[in-house]
């Protein structure tokens, strides 16, 4: 059974993921900015995640890593150079 006190921490970095997600989604779709920069955004928002929440990184995956998909496809400007970034998400079969 958790303590109040761990209930309170795992509240506490939730709201954090929470901002965290929120912010790289509005940045991503308000700043105009290329797929390059997005992407390099998405994956500082999942490093940050995972700090808070160690070895979630599957779920971090499940969770999170269609909708930035989704975002950088639709609201990011092509890269300047040609050569592609591939983002590290899985592809669920």
């Amino acid at each position: 059974m958790a303590t109040r006190e761990e209930l309170a921490d795992e509240a506490r970095r939730m709201s954090r993921v929470r901002t965290i997600v929120d912010v790289t989604s509005n940045l991503i779709m308000q700043s105009g900015l290329h797929r390059r920069e997005a992407e390099a955004l998405v994956m500082l928002a999942r490093q940050k995640v995972l700090e808070l929440f160690p070895g979630r990184a599957e779920t971090f995956e499940i969770v999170y890593a269609r909708r930035f998909q989704r975002l950088v496809d639709e609201f990011t400007r092509p890269d300047s150079r040609n050569e592609a970034v591939i983002l590290p998400f899985p592809v669920r079969r």
